[in-house]
């Protein structure tokens, strides 16, 4: 079967140890996380877990059902690529003589869609938003005006259907409570 990067979500109250809890599930079936991020969603009380790896099909579904079956997860689903609308921010720390000696960083910046965040005598930040490709391909052009620091943020993510499927999964709870009780 052949292997293709899914997004994984995951949704619970905001618990301790709840992520050691899934991440022994991937640790477990040797698959390594490429992205983890996890936030609160527009839910209140309701946390995100967004997990990227890559694997495949038969797997991913083994590894949802697992991770649903962790007490505090209330519901886990998995997406392509095609499902989802998703970015990841980057920060770039520059000298601030390269800025000042080259007029190609700024450059850069406008090309890449890029904004600078702070500048100080020693150093200015620089901040990219986009897909992990994009995010690279600054970094490797920036990588001649020494960069200082880099870092960059795990996946986000939100499904391109009209409502989150918790939403959906939270409304048919209800609906099948009213049934029991009536």
């Amino acid at each position: 079967m052949e292997n293709k990067e899914f997004t994984i979500t995951a949704f619970s109250e905001n618990s301790i140890g709840l992520l050691n809890r899934i991440t022994i599930i991937f640790t477990r079936r040797h698959l390594n996380i490429e992205s983890l991020a996890v936030s609160e969603s527009a839910i209140h009380g309701i946390f995100k877990f967004t997990i990227v790896i890559r694997t495949n099909q038969e797997l991913i579904e083994k590894v949802v059902k697992q991770i649903e079956k962790v007490v505090d997860v209330l519901r886990a689903y998995y997406l392509c690529k095609e499902e989802i609308i998703y970015q990841e921010i980057a920060l770039y720390k520059v000298p601030t003589e390269a800025l000042t000696r080259s007029s190609e960083i700024e450059g850069l910046v406008r090309r890449y869609n890029a904004r600078i965040l702070e500048v100080t005598s020693d150093y200015t930040v620089i901040q990219k938003t986009g897909h992990k490709e994009e995010t690279q391909q600054l970094f490797d052009e920036m990588k001649k005006f020494g960069v200082l620091q880099f870092t960059r943020s795990g996946r986000i993510a939100i499904t391109k259907a009209k409502k989150e499927r918790l939403s959906e999964y939270l409304v048919k709870l209800d609906t099948e409570k009213l049934k029991v009780r009536t």
